[in-house]
Parts: structure tokens; C-alpha cells; sequence
């Protein structure tokens, strides 16, 4: 598993945002991280949002193997599985996801660092997936 300090710092921070918008609601959220990275904030968040299912992605095979860690390392059942996604690509190849099924699609440190076509994706994409009143959360 990775620890990267950056998103050991900024965890907690962030989760205090996400909270206004995973507020418990009736039935769990549905939540994509697009680009979870090593799985640190997935396992962090799903942890501290228990009424959520939280689905980390990745397109980096050692990405998606340290998230696989994260997982199997905190046993948080709503924590899922990752899943490769490269958010470029049509929302049609995203895991499965269903248009208007999602409450928080959510992307930290992704779009400062990837090529534009991948912002465009993810805003294409949210477009499609969120339900009505559903957020889009981006950080960094």
C-alpha cells in the first residue's frame, strides 16, 4: 500500500467538504473516485461515510494495486473493489455505471496532472452519471 503525505495532509480537510454534500441520506450514495490514486482518501472516506458505496478507479496498474491493498487491508465493506477506468473514454466504458445513478462523483489530484481530454471526460461524463441534484467534487 502507499502512503503519499500530500493525501495524508489533506484528508481530513477534504473529508470535512465532503461531508456537506454525503450527508446520511436514505439509502446508501453511490460514489465514483475517478483517479484514486493509491487508495488512501477511498479507504479514508469510505471509512468515515458509512452510508456510502464508495468505487475507486484507476487507469495505473500499480495504482490499482495499492487500492486493492487499501481494501482488503481495512475491510470496510462499503469500501469496493477498484476498477480501471481511464476517464478520457466514453462514461459507456466507466465499470458499468448506469447514466443518472450516481450521488458524488468525485476526482482529487487528477486534473492538474492529466491532459485536458481527461477534464473534459470527467465533466462529460458527470454530466451523464450523476442524478439529478448529484455533485461533482473535485479537488487540486
Amino acid at each position: 500500500m502507499q502512503v503519499p503525505a500530500a493525501a495524508e495532509r489533506n484528508k481530513g480537510p477534504i473529508l470535512a467538504v465532503l461531508r456537506e454534500f454525503a450527508g446520511g441520506g436514505a439509502g446508501p450514495l453511490r460514489v465514483l473516485e475517478v483517479g484514486a490514486g493509491a487508495g488512501l482518501h477511498a479507504a479514508h472516506f469510505a471509512r468515515a461515510l458509512p452510508h456510502t458505496r464508495w468505487q475507486p478507479s484507476d487507469i495505473d496498474p500499480r495504482a490499482l494495486r495499492s487500492i486493492a491493498a487499501y481494501v482488503e487491508a481495512t475491510g470496510v465493506p462499503n469500501l469496493l473493489p477498484p476498477i480501471r477506468l481511464d476517464v478520457s473514454q466514453g462514461w459507456e466504458t466507466w465499470g458499468g455505471t448506469q447514466p443518472a445513478t450516481l450521488d458524488l462523483l468525485v476526482s482529487i489530484n487528477m486534473m492538474h496532472i492529466s491532459e485536458l481530454r481527461c477534464t473534459e471526460g470527467l465533466f462529460k461524463g458527470a454530466g451523464v452519471l450523476l442524478k439529478p441534484g448529484g455533485v461533482l467534487f473535485t479537488y487540486g
